[in-house]
């Protein structure tokens, strides 16, 4: 049976993750809370936007209200990357090489490994950002589509189109589909070497959670009353394909999801705090959390794929061991 270790909180968290196998709670207040040799906490912000693991998860970099940009090693020491002044980091991305890129306004910044900064503006505001696993390349998300650059050159963008508000954004783990969010309740996707569309709707909540099976066979989603999992093997993508929707629970929405780094399962959080596994190839699911405070925001697997962090809305937090 799985075991769960809570931690209770004091605030919205916005991230839970492993830095270097240490679970990290990074809470809307700014501070980020590490269990390691009992709970320790980091002041990174006045108030926190965003963050995520570096590309290794040895840091965790984090975006704030106070226009900061910050880096968080497992030992709790604090590298401030970035400052944009009074604009709000809105979002933040890590890429390959130790670059990382986050966007301020209409403003990408990218941050080359070498401490190099430089920014792209854009005629609307950055509402996500990512970089491709193939090279030193990010996709924006923004009103009425997507915009790819090459940083690293001064060369045009590659602009991808399609109406309406792109909340969020991810390339597949080959690197052939470029997949957003958007506020309407929908995913929209491109195919890279032929721009061909991808539309993927039907959600009756905005979609907030995505993550990408091992080897990018299946896209897993939140914003329904089940995990919304899209197959991916195809050269076209799911166009064609229903997805398959794991953990259904009848009225109680799915807020975050997080797939298993090794094997075709996925950890599935709710509404009211619930947390459960459930693998791709027969639907099998096995309850690893019961409900609790408010909805889950976060999830996080360790390396090994044996522990899940969680984080809520309440700052109802933890950790699970699935091997018990």
């Amino acid at each position: 049976m799985p075991t769960v270790a809570p931690l209770d909180l004091d605030g919205h968290c916005v991230v839970a993750a492993f830095i270097s196998d240490v679970p990290h709670f990074a809470l809307a207040d700014g501070v980020v809370h590490r269990l390691s040799d009992g709970q320790r906490q980091v002041k990174a912000h006045d108030g926190l936007t965003c963050a995520t693991p570096d590309e290794k998860s040895e840091r965790l970099l984090t975006g704030g209200e106070d226009g900061k940009v910050m880096a968080i090693g497992a030992d709790g020491s604090l590298e401030q990357l970035g400052d944009v002044g009074r604009k709000w980091i809105g979002c933040i991305a890590s890429g390959p090489q130790g670059a990382i890129a986050w966007g301020a306004g209409r403003t990408a910044y990218i941050r080359f490994a070498d401490g190099r900064t430089k920014a792209i503006d854009h005629p609307r505001t950055v509402e996500g950002i990512a970089f491709s696993p193939k090279g030193m390349r990010i996709g924006v998300a923004r009103y009425n589509g997507a915009t790819l650059h090459f940083p690293a050159a001064d060369g045009k963008p590659t602009e991808l189109e399609w109406a309406g508000a792109h909340t969020g954004i991810t390339f597949s783990p080959d690197g052939n589909f470029l997949v957003t969010t958007m506020q309407e309740g929908a995913l929209h996707g491109w195919k890279l070497v032929d721009a061909k569309h991808m539309r993927m709707t039907g959600y009756p909540a905005k979609v907030k959670s995505l993550s990408w099976s091992p080897k990018g066979r299946w896209l897993a989603s939140s914003g329904a009353p089940a995990a919304i999992v899209w197959p991916f093997q195809g050269k076209d993508g799911p166009m064609g394909k229903a997805p398959l929707e794991l953990g259904t629970r009848g009225n109680t929405q799915v807020t975050a999801v997080a797939c298993h780094p090794a094997d075709d399962f996925i950890a599935i959080g709710y509404a009211d705090g619930m947390v459960l596994a459930a693998r791709i190839a027969d639907q099998k699911e096995v309850l690893l959390r019961r409900p609790g405070k408010g909805a889950i925001t976060s999830l996080g697997w360790d390396r090994l794929g044996r522990r899940v962090v969680f984080g809520s809305e309440a700052g109802d937090c933890g950790v699970i061991d699935i091997a018990g």
